[in-house]
């Protein structure tokens, strides 16, 4: 019988995907302001930047390895244990990054390192979300599922906003040089303490009713993944691809255009953190607004409006990012965008699926939607600006819309899955 009162399950599934996703964001940022010049050969700072992107890319192709390594555990042992081992994982690998040396001291040794430290990030968030919002939602009430699976979608903003502002502080309080010497790897440090909290409140869960149910029956399937893809293949993919847009809004107005304002328009790095901040905060108010129209008309509706918007932001950004006033509104518009375009994901994406292979497919979904929406963002964003000017770029978000909208349109309305009860 699960223990967990409502408040230890938002709580567990919303400090978890916080953690996990400063982690993320905390090298995103760093690749827009420092790693290309610290980890790479000198070369031409346009050529840094593309190599740190890259490496911003490789977590995102090892998101599927960690959502297929801990989905196989969470539907075969259980969501909690595997909960606790993607965060060590995650964090780990987050801290060592902070004490790792630079080129001029370990020459190619330390790319190759850092490429290494990133693949654990992404292994570690690959089984993070999915483990998340099955917490959230196999613990929901009837009719309040997309509610639920709001808690972990908004971890990402508080996230953002902690690696952010770590930034903007260090940036406030440290010269350039002792910024570039050693400023930037305090960030990555302070996730060890941020693990241990997370830890703390994750080992307190009670197993989800759906996966102890499951357990006192002996259901479990012995291979989670082959029986994905032999019976639930279309879910799989449409739903992966109905998570690009989010992901392709979200790296290309954070990662691509803090970059691009710094380097190109000239935006000092504190504004344009500043404002990053107001943008995430957008997100952090749209994403409830949106998980309460998802539970009262639906997910599909809520998806399609807002892939919709996405392809219309697209058309919009060469005369915003065009001016030195529109690309500090670029992000706040884009970020708001991310409300109906990721937050009904929290309940979406596991209601594809039965509870033998939610984990699996709930996580594999996610992650895979980042491979094809986020991992190439930035540098195909860098690559399109370098090669056909700032239009290119809008029409990668409009293209990354139309790939959604249409996946979204040929799915069917998830929450018509056990309409009058608790997700099964």
């Amino acid at each position: 019988m699960n223990t967990s009162g409502t408040g230890q399950i938002a709580l567990a599934s919303l400090i978890g995907t916080t953690i996990e996703f400063y982690d993320f964001y905390v090298y995103g940022t760093a690749a827009a302001l420092v790693l290309g010049r610290l980890f790479f050969p000198p070369a031409a700072p346009e050529a840094q930047t593309l190599a740190a992107f890259l490496t911003f890319g490789i977590a995102f192709l090892a998101r599927p390895f960690g959502a297929f390594l801990f989905g196989h555990f969470g539907d075969r042992i259980g969501r909690k244990s595997t909960l606790v081992a993607s965060m060590l994982v995650m964090g780990l690998s987050t801290t060592a990054i902070g004490v790792l040396p630079g080129y001029a001291h370990a020459g190619v040794l330390a790319p190759i390192l850092l490429c290494v430290l990133r693949l654990g990030q992404g292994i570690g968030l690959g089984g993070e979300w999915g483990g998340a919002a099955l917490i959230a939602t196999e613990n929901a009430p009837a009719g309040r599922r997309a509610w639920f699976g709001m808690f972990p979608q908004l971890g990402p903003s508080i996230g953002f906003l902690l690696s952010n502002g770590m930034f903007l502080l260090l940036s406030v309080l440290l010269t350039n040089s002792q910024f570039l010497a050693w400023g930037w790897r305090i960030p990555f440090l302070a996730s060890a303490v941020l693990v241990v909290i997370g830890l703390y409140v994750r080992v307190r869960l009670s197993e989800t009713p759906a996966f102890a149910r499951l357990a006192e029956r002996g259901e479990q399937v012995r291979a989670p993944f082959t029986e994905l893809l032999r019976r639930h293949g279309g879910s799989l993919v449409l739903g992966s691809l109905s998570m690009v847009v989010c992901y392709a809004i979200f790296y290309l107005s954070t990662v691509f255009t803090l970059g691009y304002a710094t380097h190109v328009r000239h935006v000092p790095r504190e504004t344009f953190l500043e404002i990053l901040c107001l943008a995430i905060l957008a997100m952090a108010m749209a994403t409830p607004i949106s998980a309460a129209l998802a539970d009262r008309f639906g997910r599909r509706p809520v998806l399609l409006t807002g892939s919709l918007l996405a392809i219309l932001s697209g058309f919009l950004l060469p005369s915003l990012l065009g001016t030195s006033t529109g690309v500090l509104i670029f992000p706040i518009l884009e970020l708001a965008l991310m409300g109906p375009v990721y937050a009904p994901m929290g309940a979406f994406l596991p209601e594809l699926f039965p509870a033998q292979v939610r984990y699996t497919g709930a996580s594999a979904t996610y992650n895979l939607g980042g491979i094809l929406g986020g991992s190439l963002a930035p540098f195909a964003a860098q690559l399109l600006l370098d090669r056909g000017g700032l239009p290119f770029v809008g029409y990668y978000i409009a293209a990354a819309g139309v790939v959604s909208f249409l996946a979204v349109l040929a799915l069917a309305e998830s929450r018509l899955q056990n309409p009058e009860g608790v997700l099964a």
